[in-house]
């Protein structure tokens, strides 16, 4: 018989990796996409945030322009914005009667960012279907069709968000980003999502969002989540919370987005969404990060220290190499399923390690009450500040 402590690390260096790999393996096969061939049923209002985003505004407009599916209105926020991004939203809508600018106002006392520029479209916008699309997200071709054809289908749902397909170019992005959606779908089935009202059982990505007006006011609109720095998931909180229902679906044939350009942009992006995004508290952070590290990273440990005779049983060594395998199926999977870089498979380890040293800023971002984005600093948000 195998001693106990053996026993123990045994399991931990297998079973873990083997949850995170079979989960994902169910998602990928579950998760919905949308039919190309699917319509809105009622007027679409398409509504996008825009802050300092002159590189990008041209193609996200030319995308929704260029949409198979009909658009009626299409309404830019600016938020105040510093650079050429107001001119050329004029210069769009100079040609294109349903693109309209809505001027920035200063933000109110206790209001982020994006929940602010959110309200104020959702006031002024007429659909009966309200598309909010981040300003550095490109609808693909039938993209607004499949998000259509899931709402025709789940009528009960009143909040459809997506997870677009993600654009890497740099060592950092191709390092990182791909970690979103080992997360996603790693440990929860995504079904339970839309099939269960418990805000516990949630993912959500802002990048793509469909809601059906009637059900953002039954919830309260954006103004329910005004101090939410991860307003997504705080917004699909409210939904199930309130019998509205929420449905996440892959987002790969929708949308493209590019989150990030840069090591120091991904350093900002992730330390502002991270500790808030999984619900905030350090001990729920520390869990998530011992999960992460024994589920990711004891296994190449291990096998590391196996290989070169540290670790002398035989056992440690077939252990991790099982867990290192596990790791790779799951990997694999998403470089298949997702385009992901295909060294994120071989760098795993190290893209995970840096995941959680992000984690910990997020962390003191946190706690000091000082979360920095888009050239604003969020302070007294938790006293209403």
């Amino acid at each position: 018989m195998l001693p106990i402590d053996t026993t123990l690390w045994f399991v931990v260096l297998t079973a873990l990796p083997a949850l995170a790999a079979g989960v994902t393996l169910y998602n990928l096969s579950t998760w919905p996409r949308g039919r190309a061939d699917g319509s809105f049923d009622g007027d679409v209002s398409v509504l996008v945030p825009a802050r300092n985003e002159a590189e990008s505004i041209d193609a996200t407009l030319r995308s929704i322009i260029e949409a198979e599916t009909r658009v009626d209105e299409i309404l830019v926020y600016d938020d105040r914005s510093t650079d050429a991004t107001p001119g050329k939203v004029q210069s769009w809508a100079a040609r294109d009667d349903r693109i309209r600018l809505i001027d920035g106002r200063p933000l109110p006392k206790g209001w982020v960012g994006k929940p602010h520029a959110c309200h104020r479209m959702a006031q002024q916008a007429r659909g009966d279907i309200l598309v909010f699309l981040d300003a550095d997200t490109r609808i693909l071709p039938g993209g607004l069709a499949r998000l259509g054809d899931l709402m025709s289908r789940w009528t009960d749902v009143g909040l459809f968000t997506a997870m677009p397909r993600q654009q890497m170019v740099t060592f950092f992005e191709r390092l990182i980003v791909p970690l979103l959606h080992l997360t996603y779908t790693s440990w929860l089935p995504l079904t339970l999502i839309w099939q269960t009202d418990d805000p516990r059982l949630l993912a959500a990505n802002g990048q793509l969002m469909a809601i059906r007006r009637e059900s953002l006011e039954a919830v309260g609109g954006f103004a329910s989540v005004r101090d939410a720095v991860v307003d997504d998931m705080a917004l699909s909180r409210r939904f199930k919370e309130a019998g509205e229902g929420v449905l996440f679906a892959d987002g790969f044939k929708m949308a493209t987005c590019r989150m990030y350009e840069s090591g120091a942009e991904i350093w900002e992006g992730f330390s502002k969404n991270l500790y808030e995004g999984v619900g905030g508290g350090p001990f729920r952070l520390l869990a998530i990060v011992g999960l992460y590290l024994a589920a990711f990273v004891l296994p190449w440990v291990v096998t590391a220290l196996a290989a070169v005779g540290v670790l002398v049983d035989p056992l440690w060594l077939s252990a991790g190499l099982t867990g290192v395998g596990l790791n790779v199926v799951l990997r694999a999977a998403l470089v298949w399923r997702f385009r992901h870089p295909f060294e994120g498979v071989l760098l795993h380890p190290f893209a995970v390690v840096s995941l959680v040293a992000i984690a910990f800023n997020s962390w003191i971002w946190s706690a000091n009450d000082s979360i920095q984005w888009a050239g604003r600093t969020y302070r007294g948000r938790r006293d209403g500040g």
